[in-house]
Protein backbone atom coordinates (compact mmCIF):
# COMPACT_ATOMS: atom_id res chain seq x y z
CA UNK A 1 0.00 0.00 0.00
CA UNK A 2 1.58 3.34 -0.81
CA UNK A 3 2.37 5.87 1.44
CA UNK A 4 3.35 9.45 2.03
CA UNK A 5 6.37 10.62 3.37
CA UNK A 6 7.33 13.51 4.40
CA UNK A 7 11.28 14.59 4.99
CA UNK A 8 13.63 17.76 5.34
CA UNK A 9 15.84 15.99 2.88
CA UNK A 10 15.20 13.86 -0.31
CA UNK A 11 18.27 12.47 -1.57
CA UNK A 12 17.84 10.79 -5.02
CA UNK A 13 20.28 8.41 -6.12
CA UNK A 14 23.37 6.96 -4.14
CA UNK A 15 27.24 7.06 -4.80
CA UNK A 16 29.98 8.95 -2.92
CA UNK A 17 27.60 12.38 -3.64
CA UNK A 18 24.90 10.66 -2.32
CA UNK A 19 26.01 8.78 0.42
CA UNK A 20 27.93 12.08 1.58
CA UNK A 21 24.96 14.15 1.62
CA UNK A 22 22.84 11.86 4.05
CA UNK A 23 26.02 11.52 6.76
CA UNK A 24 26.22 15.95 6.29
CA UNK A 25 22.03 16.31 6.49
CA UNK A 26 22.25 13.27 9.14
CA UNK A 27 24.20 15.10 11.33
CA UNK A 28 22.62 18.57 10.88
CA UNK A 29 19.55 16.83 12.30
CA UNK A 30 17.60 16.87 9.42
CA UNK A 31 16.89 13.32 9.12
CA UNK A 32 17.24 12.69 5.08
CA UNK A 33 15.77 10.01 3.86
CA UNK A 34 17.84 8.87 0.63
CA UNK A 35 16.22 6.78 -2.19
CA UNK A 36 18.86 4.20 -4.22
CA UNK A 37 18.35 3.75 -7.34
CA UNK A 38 18.55 0.97 -9.09
CA UNK A 39 22.40 0.50 -8.62
CA UNK A 40 23.09 1.51 -4.58
CA UNK A 41 26.68 3.22 -4.28
CA UNK A 42 26.87 3.71 -8.24
CA UNK A 43 29.86 3.09 -10.69
CA UNK A 44 31.92 2.31 -7.75
CA UNK A 45 30.24 -0.94 -7.33
CA UNK A 46 32.10 -2.22 -10.45
CA UNK A 47 35.25 -1.06 -9.59
CA UNK A 48 37.93 -3.92 -8.27
CA UNK A 49 40.87 -1.65 -6.37
CA UNK A 50 40.41 1.96 -5.12
CA UNK A 51 43.55 3.76 -4.06
CA UNK A 52 43.21 7.14 -4.66
CA UNK A 53 40.27 7.96 -2.11
CA UNK A 54 41.96 9.36 0.99
CA UNK A 55 41.64 7.94 4.07
CA UNK A 56 42.88 4.72 3.63
CA UNK A 57 46.53 3.53 3.16
CA UNK A 58 46.19 0.33 0.95
CA UNK A 59 44.08 -0.11 -2.25
CA UNK A 60 40.44 -0.78 -1.46
CA UNK A 61 37.60 -2.23 -3.36
CA UNK A 62 34.97 -0.11 -4.70
CA UNK A 63 32.21 -2.18 -3.28
CA UNK A 64 33.43 -2.02 0.21
CA UNK A 65 34.23 1.81 0.31
CA UNK A 66 30.19 2.40 -0.49
CA UNK A 67 29.31 -0.41 2.11
CA UNK A 68 31.49 1.87 4.66
CA UNK A 69 29.77 4.74 3.28
CA UNK A 70 26.30 3.51 3.79
CA UNK A 71 26.41 2.31 7.27
CA UNK A 72 28.35 5.34 7.78
CA UNK A 73 25.01 7.45 6.73
CA UNK A 74 23.00 4.77 8.10
CA UNK A 75 24.72 5.28 11.53
CA UNK A 76 24.11 9.21 11.58
CA UNK A 77 20.29 8.92 11.27
CA UNK A 78 19.89 8.38 7.51
CA UNK A 79 16.65 6.36 6.53
CA UNK A 80 17.50 4.32 3.36
CA UNK A 81 14.56 3.40 1.00
CA UNK A 82 15.79 0.85 -1.60
CA UNK A 83 13.77 2.01 -4.66
CA UNK A 84 13.55 4.03 -7.53
CA UNK A 85 11.91 7.14 -8.13
CA UNK A 86 9.46 7.46 -11.29
CA UNK A 87 8.49 11.15 -11.17
CA UNK A 88 9.19 14.34 -9.43
CA UNK A 89 7.45 17.57 -9.30
CA UNK A 90 9.44 20.81 -8.46
CA UNK A 91 7.00 23.27 -9.63
CA UNK A 92 6.26 24.46 -5.74
CA UNK A 93 7.13 23.30 -2.31
CA UNK A 94 7.20 20.79 0.00
CA UNK A 95 8.58 18.99 -3.72
CA UNK A 96 7.17 15.99 -4.61
CA UNK A 97 8.82 12.55 -5.92
CA UNK A 98 6.77 9.47 -6.34
CA UNK A 99 8.94 5.66 -6.34
CA UNK A 100 7.91 2.80 -8.38
CA UNK A 101 5.50 1.73 -5.62
CA UNK A 102 3.95 4.43 -5.68
CA UNK A 103 5.12 6.09 -2.58
CA UNK A 104 4.85 10.14 -2.42
CA UNK A 105 7.78 11.94 -0.72
CA UNK A 106 7.17 15.48 0.42
CA UNK A 107 10.44 17.04 0.74
CA UNK A 108 11.53 20.37 1.93
CA UNK A 109 14.53 20.24 -0.27
CA UNK A 110 15.90 17.77 -2.78
CA UNK A 111 19.67 16.24 -3.42
CA UNK A 112 20.09 14.99 -6.50
CA UNK A 113 23.07 12.68 -6.65
CA UNK A 114 21.97 10.04 -9.65
CA UNK A 115 25.11 9.81 -11.57
CA UNK A 116 26.53 8.98 -14.44
CA UNK A 117 27.24 6.19 -16.83
CA UNK A 118 30.16 5.20 -18.65
CA UNK A 119 29.36 4.20 -22.43
CA UNK A 120 30.71 0.99 -23.18
CA UNK A 121 31.26 -1.03 -26.09
CA UNK A 122 28.45 -4.01 -25.14
CA UNK A 123 30.80 -6.96 -25.88
CA UNK A 124 30.25 -10.04 -24.03
CA UNK A 125 33.68 -10.17 -23.02
CA UNK A 126 34.11 -6.51 -21.76
CA UNK A 127 31.73 -7.46 -19.15
CA UNK A 128 33.63 -10.63 -18.71
CA UNK A 129 37.23 -8.99 -17.41
CA UNK A 130 35.23 -5.66 -16.21
CA UNK A 131 38.09 -4.56 -13.95
CA UNK A 132 40.22 -7.48 -14.92
CA UNK A 133 41.81 -5.13 -17.50
CA UNK A 134 38.91 -3.14 -18.56
CA UNK A 135 38.09 0.53 -17.48
CA UNK A 136 36.50 3.48 -18.25
CA UNK A 137 38.73 5.64 -16.31
CA UNK A 138 42.36 6.07 -16.67
CA UNK A 139 42.56 8.28 -13.81
CA UNK A 140 41.18 5.71 -11.63
CA UNK A 141 43.07 2.40 -12.81
CA UNK A 142 45.86 3.81 -14.49
CA UNK A 143 48.89 3.06 -11.82
CA UNK A 144 47.93 -0.37 -12.03
CA UNK A 145 48.82 -0.57 -15.31
CA UNK A 146 52.80 0.67 -14.63
CA UNK A 147 54.82 -0.45 -17.30
CA UNK A 148 52.33 -2.40 -19.65
CA UNK A 149 50.53 -1.94 -23.00
CA UNK A 150 47.30 -0.81 -22.77
CA UNK A 151 44.85 0.56 -25.22
CA UNK A 152 41.83 3.40 -25.45
CA UNK A 153 39.12 2.87 -27.49
CA UNK A 154 37.62 6.21 -29.02
CA UNK A 155 38.09 9.76 -30.98
CA UNK A 156 37.46 12.32 -29.00
CA UNK A 157 38.73 14.77 -26.47
CA UNK A 158 38.16 12.27 -23.49
CA UNK A 159 40.02 9.47 -25.31
CA UNK A 160 43.23 11.33 -26.44
CA UNK A 161 43.28 12.97 -22.38
CA UNK A 162 43.24 9.20 -21.37
CA UNK A 163 45.73 7.99 -23.46
CA UNK A 164 47.87 11.10 -22.42
CA UNK A 165 47.38 10.24 -19.24
CA UNK A 166 48.33 6.43 -19.41
CA UNK A 167 51.69 7.45 -20.78
CA UNK A 168 52.60 8.30 -17.64
CA UNK A 169 52.68 4.51 -16.62
CA UNK A 170 52.53 2.24 -19.26
CA UNK A 171 55.19 1.01 -21.61
CA UNK A 172 52.96 1.61 -24.46
CA UNK A 173 49.36 2.71 -25.41
CA UNK A 174 47.47 2.04 -28.42
CA UNK A 175 44.49 4.62 -29.14
CA UNK A 176 42.22 2.31 -31.77
CA UNK A 177 39.39 4.82 -33.43
CA UNK A 178 36.86 3.72 -35.77
CA UNK A 179 37.45 6.15 -37.95
CA UNK A 180 40.19 7.91 -40.38
CA UNK A 181 40.76 11.27 -38.25
CA UNK A 182 40.10 11.88 -34.41
CA UNK A 183 37.49 14.47 -32.87
CA UNK A 184 39.69 15.53 -30.31
CA UNK A 185 41.20 19.07 -30.54
CA UNK A 186 43.81 19.72 -32.90
CA UNK A 187 46.02 20.94 -30.16
CA UNK A 188 45.75 17.66 -28.11
CA UNK A 189 46.04 15.63 -31.52
CA UNK A 190 49.68 17.32 -32.10
CA UNK A 191 50.63 16.26 -28.18
CA UNK A 192 49.18 13.26 -29.16
CA UNK A 193 50.89 12.14 -32.14
CA UNK A 194 54.35 13.54 -30.39
CA UNK A 195 54.20 11.59 -27.90
CA UNK A 196 56.33 8.35 -28.42
CA UNK A 197 54.82 5.60 -26.48
CA UNK A 198 51.24 6.40 -28.24
CA UNK A 199 50.44 4.30 -31.11
CA UNK A 200 47.07 5.01 -32.61
CA UNK A 201 45.03 2.68 -35.03
CA UNK A 202 42.77 3.67 -37.79
CA UNK A 203 39.51 2.39 -39.23
CA UNK A 204 39.46 -0.26 -36.34
CA UNK A 205 36.95 -1.52 -33.81
CA UNK A 206 36.85 -3.89 -31.01
CA UNK A 207 35.11 -7.29 -31.57
CA UNK A 208 36.53 -9.21 -28.86
CA UNK A 209 38.21 -8.86 -25.16
CA UNK A 210 40.68 -11.90 -25.31
CA UNK A 211 42.44 -13.58 -22.05
CA UNK A 212 43.75 -16.78 -21.06
CA UNK A 213 42.43 -16.89 -17.90
CA UNK A 214 44.70 -16.39 -15.18
CA UNK A 215 47.12 -13.29 -15.03
CA UNK A 216 50.62 -13.00 -13.94
CA UNK A 217 49.52 -12.66 -10.31
CA UNK A 218 47.29 -16.37 -10.20
CA UNK A 219 43.85 -13.74 -11.29
CA UNK A 220 41.81 -13.78 -14.61
CA UNK A 221 43.37 -11.43 -16.43
CA UNK A 222 43.46 -9.85 -20.65
CA UNK A 223 46.16 -10.41 -22.70
CA UNK A 224 44.80 -8.33 -25.62
CA UNK A 225 41.75 -7.37 -28.37
CA UNK A 226 40.68 -9.14 -31.30
CA UNK A 227 40.29 -5.62 -33.56
CA UNK A 228 38.01 -5.41 -37.31
CA UNK A 229 39.34 -3.08 -39.66
CA UNK A 230 36.09 -1.34 -40.66
CA UNK A 231 37.54 -0.92 -44.66
CA UNK A 232 39.01 -4.55 -45.47
CA UNK A 233 37.42 -6.74 -42.59
CA UNK A 234 40.78 -7.89 -41.77
CA UNK A 235 41.14 -9.09 -38.27
CA UNK A 236 44.16 -9.03 -36.14
CA UNK A 237 44.96 -9.62 -32.36
CA UNK A 238 46.49 -6.73 -30.42
CA UNK A 239 48.46 -7.62 -27.58
CA UNK A 240 47.67 -5.45 -24.36
CA UNK A 241 47.09 -6.13 -20.24
CA UNK A 242 44.35 -3.18 -20.23
CA UNK A 243 41.77 -1.61 -22.15
CA UNK A 244 40.32 1.95 -21.44
CA UNK A 245 37.00 2.93 -22.97
CA UNK A 246 36.62 6.63 -23.57
CA UNK A 247 33.57 7.22 -25.74
CA UNK A 248 31.77 8.92 -23.40
CA UNK A 249 29.45 9.07 -20.27
CA UNK A 250 25.72 9.18 -20.23
CA UNK A 251 24.47 11.36 -17.16
CA UNK A 252 20.95 9.58 -15.41
CA UNK A 253 18.88 13.19 -15.91
CA UNK A 254 16.01 11.73 -17.99
CA UNK A 255 13.79 11.63 -15.33
CA UNK A 256 14.15 15.70 -14.93
CA UNK A 257 13.72 16.07 -18.25
CA UNK A 258 11.98 19.46 -18.97
CA UNK A 259 12.01 19.82 -14.99
CA UNK A 260 15.62 21.24 -14.74
CA UNK A 261 18.01 22.53 -16.62
CA UNK A 262 20.66 20.85 -18.33
CA UNK A 263 23.21 20.65 -21.33
CA UNK A 264 23.35 19.57 -24.70
CA UNK A 265 24.94 15.82 -23.37
CA UNK A 266 21.93 15.77 -20.64
CA UNK A 267 23.97 16.55 -17.28
CA UNK A 268 22.23 19.43 -15.02
CA UNK A 269 23.51 22.74 -14.89
CA UNK A 270 24.19 24.26 -11.61
CA UNK A 271 25.41 27.74 -10.52
CA UNK A 272 29.15 27.96 -10.78
CA UNK A 273 30.85 26.83 -8.02
CA UNK A 274 27.81 25.37 -5.77
CA UNK A 275 25.32 22.45 -6.38
CA UNK A 276 22.55 24.82 -6.67
CA UNK A 277 20.29 24.43 -9.15
CA UNK A 278 17.71 27.02 -10.87
CA UNK A 279 15.11 26.31 -8.32
CA UNK A 280 15.85 27.54 -4.68
CA UNK A 281 16.02 24.37 -2.70
CA UNK A 282 17.04 21.66 -5.23
CA UNK A 283 20.59 20.80 -5.57
CA UNK A 284 22.63 18.73 -7.95
CA UNK A 285 26.19 16.67 -6.88
CA UNK A 286 28.16 14.54 -8.24
CA UNK A 287 28.54 12.91 -11.78
CA UNK A 288 25.33 13.82 -12.81
CA UNK A 289 26.26 17.50 -13.12
CA UNK A 290 30.10 17.02 -13.08
CA UNK A 291 31.13 15.81 -16.73
CA UNK A 292 34.82 16.74 -16.05
CA UNK A 293 36.65 15.33 -12.93
CA UNK A 294 34.04 12.30 -12.40
CA UNK A 295 36.14 11.35 -9.34
CA UNK A 296 34.77 9.98 -5.96
CA UNK A 297 36.52 12.57 -3.90
CA UNK A 298 34.86 15.51 -5.81
CA UNK A 299 31.45 14.02 -5.81
CA UNK A 300 31.80 13.36 -1.88
CA UNK A 301 32.75 17.05 -1.67
CA UNK A 302 29.71 18.48 -3.77
CA UNK A 303 27.37 15.78 -1.58
CA UNK A 304 28.60 17.81 1.26
CA UNK A 305 28.36 21.11 -0.67
CA UNK A 306 24.61 20.16 -0.94
CA UNK A 307 23.57 18.86 2.02
CA UNK A 308 25.10 22.49 4.03
CA UNK A 309 23.53 24.49 1.56
CA UNK A 310 20.16 22.57 2.38
CA UNK A 311 20.36 23.01 5.75
CA UNK A 312 21.16 26.46 5.36
CA UNK A 313 18.12 27.04 2.83
CA UNK A 314 15.72 24.98 6.13
CA UNK A 315 17.00 27.37 8.42
CA UNK A 316 16.49 30.37 6.44
CA UNK A 317 12.80 29.58 5.38
CA UNK A 318 11.59 27.89 8.92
Amino acid sequence: MSEIIETKVLIIGSGPAGYTAAIYAARANLKPIMVTGNQPGGQLTITTDVENYPGFAKAIEGPFLMEQMREQAENVGTEIVYNMIADVDFSARPFTATDDSGNVYKADTVIISTGAKARWLGLPSEEKFMGLGVSACATCDGFFFKGKEVTVIGGGNSAVEEALFLTNFCSKVTLIHRRDELRAEKVMQDRLFANEKVEVIWDSTVEEVVGVGHGEDGTPGMTGVRIKNTKTGDESVVDCHGMFVAIGHDPATSLFKDKLPMDDEGYLIVEAGTPKTNIDGVYAAGDVTDKIYRQAVTAAGMGCMAALDADKFIAANE
